[in-house]
């Protein structure tokens, strides 16, 4: 077999497809999820806390006193982005979370392996564990059927 006719098996599986599919709707999913932080969850809790941006929360290590985040980076001067974190972690927390419970309830609907038939029986005179086909126990050396 030729390697391009080995690539072109592994390509066409649908392992590698469905994982391509994944990765493509998770970027999108992430997109979705950073807007509704970024557009729908924060302007509330910021609004709730004091009129607070979460993405205008900085802290400026140049000392010199900058009243934006834009205005410190257009300037080149080192901050600590820790608003932009707090949108961060909160993307990370939602997406984890939405992860959890997709995962969980594929695990629901996933059959469960019929389980495995015995392999031994109990001896009724002296309750030892012997292998199915035994006709005599091995402990107490009763005769059974």
């Amino acid at each position: 077999m030729s390697m391009m006719q080995e690539f072109k098996e592994f390509a066409v599986k649908g392992s590698v497809v469905d994982l391509a599919v994944g990765v493509i709707i998770g970027g999108a999913f992430g997109k979705i999820v950073t807007s509704f932080v970024s557009d729908i969850v924060m302007p509330p809790l910021g609004m709730a806390m004091g009129k607070v941006n979460f993405t205008d929360l900085f802290i400026d290590l140049s000392g010199k006193g900058f009243t934006s985040l834009k205005a410190a980076k257009d300037a080149g001067a080192p901050v600590i982005s820790y608003g932009v974190f707090i949108n961060t972690l909160l993307d990370f927390v939602i997406i984890a979370f939405v992860i959890f419970m997709v995962i969980k309830q594929i695990n629901r609907l996933k059959k469960e392996p019929a389980p495995a038939p015995p392999n031994t029986k109990d001896c009724p005179f002296c309750c030892s564990a012997i292998p199915m086909p035994a006709t005599r126990c091995p402990h107490c050396t009763s005769e059974f059927a």
